[in-house]
């Protein structure tokens, strides 16, 4: 866990367990869009017989707004005793780190996304709309494969309340706005299986931050289990903080950035076998939050 204090780079903080939500005993959860709006019937019109147009897929499930209109934050399934997971990834890149990647560093891990298709684990990206700028071929991969899903993780990597580990801060009036260029840059990449969930960078927010971000109509997603892969060195102890953390229903933070997550990949081949010899199955953001 002490890897998690260091600072400076695009992971800061993001291993840090967050604040209990104020309203999350008082939020329920919805399969409407965040906007309230649902897609069309897919039954056939019966004054214009023919073939039956494709189904609609439901809308990921959200959870409606906390008291006063903030925005919901969800961290795991506190409820039933199925051995379900849902290993989540932060693809992180700060506004500013453009020339850092233009020198060489890498802030994506293709092996990582190679060894989840092959081991066949369902997982969501929570992923910063710089990255997808950057890697436009790989967001647009990763958005059209229906084993993940891509959910926001802002544009920028700037913190949404301060202290947050040195982060620059989100003005208030433009955190939504910043959220919003993240889809638009998902968007622009071509990615297709896009979900309104966000996490908030470094894991740091407040009330004034959960009233800020009301008006994109997100869910915000935390987690309960920290994987300690941020700076890692030993992908054995990786693994062992996620093993010891999992609890039916666990939600688990990790990252999808070579140069400051560099064992994650490796970690994962320990994790996925482990798990289902426990009996887990693995599951995206949206399927644990509809259970």
């Amino acid at each position: 866990m002490a890897v998690l204090g260091l600072l400076g780079t695009a992971l800061v903080g993001c291993g840090t367990q967050p604040a209990e939500p104020p309203n999350a005993k008082a939020t329920a959860l919805s399969t409407a869009s965040p906007d309230g709006t649902r897609g069309p019937s897919s039954r056939p019109s019966a004054a214009a017989p023919g073939p039956k147009p494709a189904r609609v897929p439901a809308a990921p499930p959200t959870m409606a707004p906390g008291p006063g209109g903030l925005t919901p934050v969800y961290t795991h399934r506190a409820k039933g005793a199925e051995k379900v997971v849902a290993l989540t990834f932060d693809a992180d890149m700060t506004a500013d780190q453009g020339p850092r990647a233009a020198g060489g560093e890498h802030f994506d891990n293709p092996e990582l996304i190679a060894t989840l298709r092959r081991l066949e684990v369902d997982a969501t990206v929570f992923m910063t709309g710089r990255w997808a700028e950057e890697y436009p071929d790989q967001a647009k991969s990763i958005g059209g494969d229906p084993r993940f899903e891509i959910a926001n993780h802002s544009f920028s990597h700037y913190a949404f309340a301060s202290p947050c580990y040195g982060l620059p801060t989100v003005p208030g009036p433009d955190m939504a706005a910043d959220v919003q260029r993240a889809f638009d840059a998902f968007r622009d990449a071509g990615a297709v299986n896009v979900v309104p969930y966000f996490r908030f960078p470094g894991g740091c927010y407040d009330d004034a931050a959960l009233r800020a971000l009301a008006p994109a109509g997100v869910t915000a997603v935390q987690w309960d289990v920290v994987s300690g892969d941020a700076f890692a060195t030993d992908a054995d102890a990786v693994a062992e903080q996620v093993l010891d953390g999992v609890k039916p229903g666990s939600l688990v933070v990790m990252h999808c950035t070579r140069s400051a997550a560099p064992v994650t990949e490796r970690a994962i081949r320990r994790i996925v076998p482990e798990l289902r010899a426990r009996g887990y199955r693995f599951v995206k953001v949206s399927e644990l939050m509809s259970r």
